[in-house]
């Protein structure tokens, strides 16, 4: 039963017919009625720090981009030249600062707009930024705590489990 609801729920994010909170939603509504998950535990993961920590981040991100913080990036990076290495670095080095203090996928939601501008501006695949951006990310996510969804969610089961903060 699990597969046949796990198996609808890709068909349907790749068919990207219906919003994907919405497949997201109607799976775990599937699974409660098919009696997988109990009624009393089907919100229980929305609570985990992981999940507000990147809900609050996204939201931080969005407002920086409607408040002309994306625009002022893109106007300062625009000055690196139309070489493709200087904008890796310039974006690479600033995407792992922001990732060190911000959750990475709030960075990444944060400049990836700039990245796609700059390609677009100089006549290049916007692939030439966006992996490198990534990888950036991943590696100034792993600075600290807040960086990245998976060190929180450790650090909450360390603390679940009496161990020592990390620090």
């Amino acid at each position: 039963m699990i597969f046949g609801i796990l198996t609808t729920t890709l068909v349907l994010f790749v068919w990207n017919r219906w919003r994907y909170d919405l497949v997201a939603m109607g799976s775990l509504l599937a699974a409660t009625v098919a009696g997988l998950v109990p009624a009393e535990e089907v919100f229980a993961g929305f609570g985990h720090p992981a999940v507000i920590t990147v809900a609050a981040v996204l939201i931080l991100s969005r407002g920086l981009l409607n408040a002309g913080v994306v625009d002022s990036i893109a106007r300062s990076l625009s000055r690196v030249g139309s070489q493709p290495m200087a904008q890796v670095a310039a974006l690479t080095v600033l995407i792992a600062f922001c990732s060190g203090f911000m959750s990475n996928v709030g960075a990444l939601a944060l400049l990836m707009p700039v990245a796609i501008w700059m390609s677009r501006q100089h006549g290049h695949s916007p692939s030439l930024l966006l992996m490198p951006l990534a990888f950036g990310s991943l590696l100034g996510g792993m600075i600290t705590l807040i960086g990245t969804p998976p060190n929180i969610i450790i650090a909450a089961y360390r603390k679940q489990a009496g161990l020592a903060p990390f620090g």
